[in-house]
């Protein structure tokens, strides 16, 4: 069942319950879903490795996507700046969309700077109990301003961009990270591998050996039997 959103709640609005459950999703998917959150300087590697993991699990068999942050900024949250109480919104908005996909049994791979603890504990407390991880994909500021590779540094340091992380807003590393891919030392494979294995060790995905698409037909077919 999809948690209730946090916050203030409208008046006059009672929330509804449907017939299909989270369970009955998990139980059709042969997998459990859950929040999996990228955090890290931008050219550190985040959305790279999120693409490179729903790849690979895709051709498996699980429902997996993306949540990527600078194609949020194209369409749900076009209309906020880069200033903190914007960035405090634009993190509020995607954890409400992410319990929507995650009630819909969809394992799913957010990849957002999230710069302040206070927004990453928010994160923490709306998934209390449930499937959340953490990932610290960590990069030296001077390694990302060698990558570079939307020119956003440059344009920083020169003044174009305000209130860029790293250069003219802040970024604090995570303590209570779940997992630590340093970029600078692993590959983007080796990064991408060693993600997979944390969210096996973890039990949300199956062991990828033993999870064949080819099986999947009558997997679903018996799951839809048990769920009606």
């Amino acid at each position: 069942m999809v948690q209730k959103p946090h916050g203030a709640r409208p008046e006059h609005v009672v929330w509804w319950n449907g017939q299909i459950s989270r369970a009955d999703r998990n139980t059709l998917n042969q997998h459990q879903s859950g929040l999996v959150w990228l955090t890290g300087l931008s050219a550190g590697g985040k959305s790279t490795i999120a693409h490179g993991v729903e790849k690979r699990l895709f051709d498996r068999g699980l429902r997996t996507y993306v949540l990527d942050g600078d194609n949020v900024r194209h369409g749900l949250n076009r209309d906020l700046s880069f200033g903190r109480a914007d960035r405090r919104e634009n993190i509020r908005r995607i954890a409400e969309v992410s319990t929507l996909f995650v009630d819909a049994g969809i394992i799913v791979l957010a990849s957002f700077i999230t710069p302040y603890p206070e927004d990453r504990q928010f994160l923490r407390d709306t998934f209390a109990d449930d499937n959340f991880y953490l990932v610290y994909v960590k990069c030296s500021i001077e390694e990302c301003i060698r990558r570079d590779p939307k020119g956003m540094y440059a344009k920083a340091l020169g003044g174009t961009i305000q209130n860029y992380t790293g250069i003219s807003a802040p970024y604090y590393p995570p303590e209570d990270a779940d997992l630590v891919i340093d970029t600078e030392v692993n590959t983007i494979e080796t990064s991408v591998q060693e993600l997979i294995d944390f969210l096996h060790h973890r039990g949300l995905i199956p062991e990828m050996e033993d999870f064949n698409p080819s099986e999947r037909q009558s997997k679903t077919r018996a799951a839809l039997q048990e769920i009606t």
